[in-house]
């Protein structure tokens, strides 16, 4: 690495917040050994500020860091077990095709790395670094539930975690990270940085994400227990929507029919409201003249007063008939006014229901997850991380180990609108059997490893092995028809999850299905809270009281 310019070790005093030293220092290429313990003393320097007044807090910390800054100019000091082979860590992506939209990621806990998919094969792949001893990062089938691009721990002093991918509301995540060339984080998975940021610019939430114990990848299978379409399901979705679209009309048309009714509803009060003022005053007139004549003292007197009375008398009884005419006429606009206010809330009304009706046939069309329990013989449904149903089922020698494995639905054949699925193999039946080598391709019986390792017999028959296993799982169960009536027809990103497990309690609200095996280290979860997304608040920087943090604690840099 050498020594740091002084422009570099400058950034660390412009940008007084350990949080953004420690962001730029995890940056920053072959982080040394002295790298390490200078980015510590830093930090556990600044949280002993805490009891300190502003002024001098403000004076320590350029201190601590200057101290940090003859550190990191010593250079690297890589022990040997940390370095491994250029070919070990390099970035990798497949320059044969253009690469589609991700629909699955393996990470391989043997290897230390993770292979990314599109509907056709691996388009990724690189070097990771997953939890510790102890605090192992889980086994098991997970998804994508929350992306954030700056993220900041909240278990782990503020840690930046850039490019979060959040797999489970305890705090397992994909993130770009420190890679020392073995497993040292607490229980995430750390990636490259450049590799994290270009991942989460790839990835959706939602992506399924699976965590092995070895170094499995998915092969191409066909089985009737596979979830297929429903039929129809795709001239449904366009039948509903031009329902939609005839109900939206009808309401445009009918606001427009109301718009115009209120306009002569209104109109039609004009001729009331004159007619009633023009009443009030004949009526005035015909008061007056009635007072005049009683007050009358001459004949000529009492007679303009009979005149003005009788003129008044006239005018009242033609103003009452062109009143009543205007209230007749009034009468018909309001009631067609209001004929045409309960034809635009009937329109609303069909329209709702035709947008639900086409927002349903567009959800049956969505990604469903569907869980296989041999431990509680049932099977869960679920959409959009929300739960649709479970029920039971019956799963043939039930105490024998089926496995684990992820069925992928990647890609419609074509114009029959099925899908193709691929199986990948967390454990096998004989769960105590497992494989120390890559599986690679396979040649025979119909099924192709969609991985990217390069063939061999050996693979070959691993792969083979592994196929027959995942068929031999579906054979064993049997779904009722009333059950299989009930389950949204597959497509693109669906899939079956076949599995010895129970669903995880990280199965919850705002998740799809989590499954941990259970006979594989779980440090990294073992000692998070459980529990869903309103319940966690991802706070901002902050100091804490001394003595968090330290590298004697086992707490410091460099191992989230």
């Amino acid at each position: 690495m050498g020594a740091f310019p002084a422009s570099e070790i400058g950034f660390a005093f412009r940008h007084r917040t350990i949080r953004e030293v420690s962001s730029w220092l995890g940056r920053v290429n072959g982080v040394s050994l002295a790298a390490r313990l200078a980015v510590t003393l830093a930090s556990d320097g600044a949280r002993m500020t805490f009891l300190l007044s502003q002024g001098k807090r403000e004076r320590l910390l350029p201190a601590c860091l200057a101290v940090a800054a003859v550190l990191l100019s010593i250079g690297p000091q890589h022990p040997a077990h940390a370095r491994g082979g250029a070919g070990e860590r390099a970035i990798q992506s497949n320059e044969t095709r253009d690469a589609g939209d991700p629909i699955l990621a393996i990470v391989s806990l043997q290897k230390q790395r993770i292979t990314v998919y599109d509907a056709q094969g691996w388009i990724l792949r690189a070097p990771v670094s997953s939890g510790q001893k102890g605090r192992e990062t889980p086994s098991g089938v997970f998804s994508v539930i929350q992306k954030q691009a700056e993220h900041y721990s909240n278990l782990y002093d503020d840690a930046s975690m850039p490019h979060m991918q959040r797999l489970t509301w305890s705090g397992i995540a994909l993130h770009g990270g420190a890679l020392p060339g073995y497993a040292a984080s607490h229980g995430c998975v750390r990636m490259p940085y450049e590799f994290a940021e270009q991942l989460f610019d790839l990835t959706q939430v939602g992506l399924r994400v699976i965590v092995a114990p070895t170094d499995p990848a998915p092969v191409e299978i066909a089985h009737p227990a596979l979830l297929q379409p429903k039929p129809g399901a795709g001239a449904q979705i366009v039948a509903r929507n031009a329902e939609l679209a005839e109900a939206t009309l009808k309401l445009n048309q009918a606001r427009q029919a109301a718009g115009t009714a209120y306009r002569e509803a209104t109109a039609a009060l004009v001729p009331v409201r004159v007619a009633e003022n023009q009443k009030i005053k004949a009526d005035a007139q015909l008061a007056a003249a009635e007072t005049a004549a009683a007050s009358a003292t001459t004949d000529e007197a009492r007679q303009a007063a009979e005149d003005a009375k009788a003129k008044a008398s006239a005018a009242i009884t033609e103003l009452q008939t062109q009143l009543d005419a205007a209230k007749a006429e009034l009468q018909v606009k309001a009631d067609a006014h209001s004929s045409a206010r309960d034809a635009v809330s009937a329109a609303e009304a069909a329209q709702t229901a035709a947008a639900e009706a086409a927002r349903q046939a567009a959800r049956a069309r969505e990604p469903v997850s569907v869980l296989i329990s041999r431990k509680t013989q049932r099977l869960y449904v679920r959409q959009g991380f929300e739960p649709i149903f479970d029920a039971p089922i019956t799963i043939a020698d039930p105490d024998r180990p089926i496995g684990t494995y992820v069925f992928t639905a990647t890609a419609r054949t074509g114009a029959d609108d099925n899908v193709r699925w691929t199986a990948v193999e967390l454990e096998g039946p004989n769960p105590q059997v497992i494989a120390t080598e890559p599986r690679g391709r396979m040649a025979a019986h119909g099924v192709r490893n969609a991985g990217p390792r390069p063939a061999s017999a050996d693979d070959a028959k691993a792969t083979d092995a592994e196929a027959r296993d995942a068929k031999a799982a579906l054979d064993r169960i049997t779904i009722p028809q009333d059950v299989l009536d009930r389950i949204p027809g597959a497509s693109p990103r669906s899939s079956l999850i076949v599995t010895d497990e129970s669903p995880s309690p990280e199965t919850s609200k705002g998740t799809d299905f989590v499954v941990v095996l259970s006979d594989q280290p779980q440090g990294g979860i073992k000692f998070r809270k459980h529990a869903p997304a309103q319940e966690y608040g991802f706070v901002g920087a902050r100091y804490r009281a001394p003595g968090f943090g330290s590298p004697f604690g086992g707490r410091g840099f460099f191992t989230w």
